[in-house]
């Protein structure tokens, strides 16, 4: 993202006949909007704001890392469980490619 001293403090929009909202190149271009890309909207007051998925994504984490700073070393609690999760899954395959093993055998032995 760029400097925000040069973002427009005010800009016209258009909206299209079909509904879009058309947003000027130069603050599309600040807050890095590319053509395609997915917007949160939200009404609040009367104000429409638009942000970036990003940009929330952003700000919810630095929210959440005010409450539960993360120390040196430390790894995010979301990255714990999926670390976890992987591990269990990691298991169950190998629980159930012995299973499967067991059962080839057993079926070898009652065909000879």
């Amino acid at each position: 993202m760029g400097d925000t001293d040069n973002l427009p403090k005010f800009a016209f929009g258009k909206i299209n006949e079909s509904g879009r909202l058309m947003i000027p190149a130069a603050i599309r271009k600040e807050l890095g909007i590319k053509a395609g890309e997915r917007l949160f909207m939200e009404v609040e007051d009367g104000v429409l704001r638009v942000q970036t998925h990003r940009s929330v994504i952003r700000r919810i984490q630095e929210e959440f890392r005010k409450h539960h700073p993360i120390k040196s070393g430390e790894m995010l609690i979301s990255d714990q469980l999926i670390a976890e999760r992987r591990e269990e899954a990691r298991r169950e395959q190998e629980e159930t490619d012995r299973e499967l093993e067991e059962f080839r055998l057993r079926n070898e032995k009652q065909l000879v």
